[in-house]
């Protein structure tokens, strides 16, 4: 297996702090605001008319946490929902796709697979202004920091390994039987992924950068071949998940926005960059912390999926830190646009050079 060389941020002091502001700023809900808010009364009807067994009055509060689609707390005497919908204003071709994440989890929920039950889409824009769905409220722990410093090794082992577990899970199931045929197009997946972030990249610019530049002619011309087609998340990550309350077990995978059919290692890999960034990267010793090595888990993940090895990792890690560029340009463009969720994202704008340097990198190692 290669090994990464580059790690996409230098370890600081100050990570675990960054880590504790950051689970802080997402935890929790909050009073809705100002450009989110929209006719409660109109979604209290539409809830009676197509939640089963769905009884009033109805509070609403959202969450703190997210860039993309806004999301709600939806508070009633007997039972909690959740509800996602698209942001108002101005937004990227195919983002923000709800009506794929309710189509997704409402394939997925019948086989057992963690996920929140799902009531009810709703395409019409006239109920709160924008299209959402509905679906149930998962109590459990979301896990914020990938080192998991409140946990003892042992639990920090179990916690990641039973993540990994889920996500081959994911690969694992067959997206036909399921009803997802169609979903996405099989085959060329990373090509595909490529043109899309360059896309997004390009819309949401707001600086040059020539390592971008570099990686937007390079990467579609050193593609590896895609080797398989399954469900793919692609945004699968500790805080994407509800685990649960007391044991070392996924309750519910969370934020499928970005889901489609395409190859799992573009999915694995990119759970893997944890490993060469943030507070993972900056831990000496991960055995005695109890968090597996990158080797170890990518042993399990082969193990798992019934795969022999897997191809050049880097290639992989430098396609993924150039997406997550693509996609941090997004949210500052939103900021510019005026759309953004979170009062953090313009923050974000600084770590996209970064990121893009990072990818370099990795690419110059794959061979650029």
């Amino acid at each position: 297996m290669a090994q990464a060389q580059a790690p996409i941020e230098e370890a600081t002091g100050e990570q675990a702090t960054l880590e504790q502001e950051r689970e802080a700023q997402n935890t929790g809900t909050k009073a809705i605001a100002e450009t989110h808010r929209f006719d409660e009364a109109a979604l209290a009807k539409w809830m009676a008319a197509n939640v089963e067994g769905y009884a009033g009055p109805l509070e609403v509060r959202q969450f703190k946490g997210g860039q993309s689609n806004p999301t709600y707390q939806l508070v009633t005497p007997g039972q909690k929902y959740v509800m996602r919908r698209k942001p108002p204003g101005k937004l990227l071709p195919s983002a923000h796709a709800v009506d794929r994440e309710f189509r997704v989890i409402s394939a997925l929920h019948p086989t057992g697979f963690p996920v929140a039950k799902p009531y009810g889409l709703c395409t019409d824009d006239s109920v709160v202004g924008t299209m959402f769905y509905v679906m149930e409220m998962v109590e459990g722990r979301i896990l914020w920091d990938q080192s998991l410093p409140a946990y003892a090794p042992p639990e920090r082992h179990a916690i990641h390994m039973a993540a990994l577990k889920t996500l081959a899970d994911l690969h694992n199931t067959d997206y036909k039987a399921v009803g997802l045929e169609g979903f996405g197009r099989p085959g060329n997946y990373m090509s595909r992924q490529i043109d899309r972030w360059t896309k997004q990249y390009k819309a949401s610019e707001t600086q040059p950068l020539e390592a971008m530049e570099r990686l937007i002619e390079w990467l579609p011309k050193s593609v590896p071949e895609d080797d398989q087609t399954t469900i793919v998340h692609a945004d699968y990550r500790l805080d994407n998940m509800v685990m649960h309350a007391t044991e070392s077990r996924v309750v519910a995978v969370l934020d499928w926005e970005l889901c489609t059919l395409g190859n799992p290692l573009a999915d694995f890999t990119y759970v893997l960059m944890q490993w060469v960034n943030g507070t993972i990267a900056t831990i000496p010793d991960l055995t005695a912390h109890g968090i597996p090595t990158m080797e170890e888990y990518v042993a399990e993940y082969c193990r798992l999926t019934g795969r022999s090895g897997l191809p050049e990792l880097n290639w992989f890690f430098a396609y993924n830190a150039f997406r997550l560029a693509g996609i941090l340009q997004g949210i500052v463009g939103r900021v510019r646009d005026g759309t953004a969720n979170s009062p953090q994202a313009a923050t974000q704008e600084a770590r996209v050079p970064l990121l893009a340097e990072a990818a370099w990198k990795f690419a110059r190692m794959a061979g650029a």
